[in-house]
């Protein structure tokens, strides 16, 4: 296993007490909850929060503070992705696991003069499975460009997945597919967009980071191997970077769709927990603002919970965000209220929550 984010072992640090979360139910009448999106689709200074539900025709955001419905788009069709660049959302839909059922339909979306209005929609690629967008200044110019992780190569079918999976971007206005490499195998299920403008994706061989030099050339190198069980149950499901101090390590889910949370650190490769039934989403965030990153990560499986792993400067103990009541599909971290304490909103099947970091 070879781990090239950790720069120094954790460091031991005295720790106030953990934060404490009030929940807010802000929808609870979605039908495939899979995607939360933090973007500030009005201009006025607030985040508000897409709700991507694949079960629905109409993709809908709520505007905060007082987290009014609208609708972005209607006539949809099995949603799975989207993300804001600048003043347009790039949405992926049609989308199914096997690639001979999906479409993999991208398309721009665009406001007209009110965005609580409907925006326009246009198609700009079909790309089997498309299934993971970020927005990503991958050329470090200050210019982002939209990337699209497929879930597996077009010709592949389950239980193996076998194949190679495409990663691809498209270039703000003139929205042509650019194709960043092939070289992933098998189901690509989490990508993450690092702070030195890379990308990190997570499949079934594991962690690799790929990064683009000035000159276009593509750099792939594997960070972690993940899951060590055969194949289709190896390497890993989803990632994340988050701080310990000055101290970067990762998170992930492990295997696909798993049971583990991860941290490769100065122990290596670390099962923190492995309670987890059908994990699907990781992120980090400094809650306590004591320097260190906690770990939330949800799972949709009974007990369908969300739980926050805190390094107390010897191991992770881990806490109950939300206890049988969210099983997420997806998390994201930002302060909602601009109360400079970072929040959490989570989706799940049928609902979309605010835990307020009090």
């Amino acid at each position: 296993m070879r781990c090239l984010l950790l720069a120094a072992a954790f460091p031991l640090l005295a720790a106030p007490p953990p934060a404490t979360f009030v929940e807010h139910t802000i929808a609870s009448d979605l039908r495939g909850g899979y995607q939360v999106v933090v973007a500030d689709l009005n201009h006025d200074g607030k985040p508000d929060l897409i709700a991507l539900a694949s079960g629905m025709r109409e993709l809908v955001w709520f505007e905060n503070p007082g987290w009014q419905r609208h609708v972005l788009a209607s006539g949809q069709n099995r949603m799975i992705n989207c993300a804001v660049i600048g003043n347009e959302i790039v949405l992926a839909s049609e989308f199914s696991n096997e690639a001979k059922n999906s479409i993999g339909l991208v398309t721009v979306l665009r406001p007209g003069s009110d965005p609580r209005e409907p925006w326009t929609a246009t198609e700009i690629d079909r790309l089997p499975t498309s299934h993971r967008l970020r927005f990503a200044d991958i050329f470090g110019n200050g210019k982002p460009v939209v990337v699209n992780a497929a879930l597996t190569a077009p010709d592949a079918s389950g239980p193996d997945y076998r194949g190679q999976t495409p990663l691809v971007y498209y270039v703000p206005g003139e929205w042509k597919r650019r194709v960043i490499s092939t070289e992933n195998t098998g189901v690509v299920h989490g990508i993450f967009v690092t702070e030195d403008h890379c990308i990190l994706t997570a499949s079934f061989t594991g962690i690799h980071k790929f990064c683009i030099a000035k000159d276009g050339k593509v750099t792939r190198t594997e960070l972690a191997k993940g899951d060590p069980a055969p194949w289709p149950k190896s390497g890993s499901s989803d990632v994340t970077i988050g701080h310990l101090g000055k101290t970067q390590f990762m998170a992930a889910i492990e295997p696909w769709h798993g049971n583990q949370v991860v941290v490769y650190g100065e122990h290596g490769r670390e099962v923190i927990d492995d309670s987890l039934l059908d994990g699907h989403t990781i992120q980090t965030g400094d809650f306590d603002g004591d320097g260190n990153d906690e770990i939330v990560a949800g799972f949709r499986g009974q007990p369908r919970s969300v739980y926050v792993y805190r390094y107390d400067g010897k191991r992770w103990v881990r806490s109950d965000l939300d206890k049988g009541g969210m099983g997420a599909a997806a998390c994201a971290i930002a302060d909602l209220n601009g109360d400079r304490r970072p929040d959490v909103a989570c989706i799940d099947s049928t609902r979309l929550k605010w835990y307020e970091n009090r």
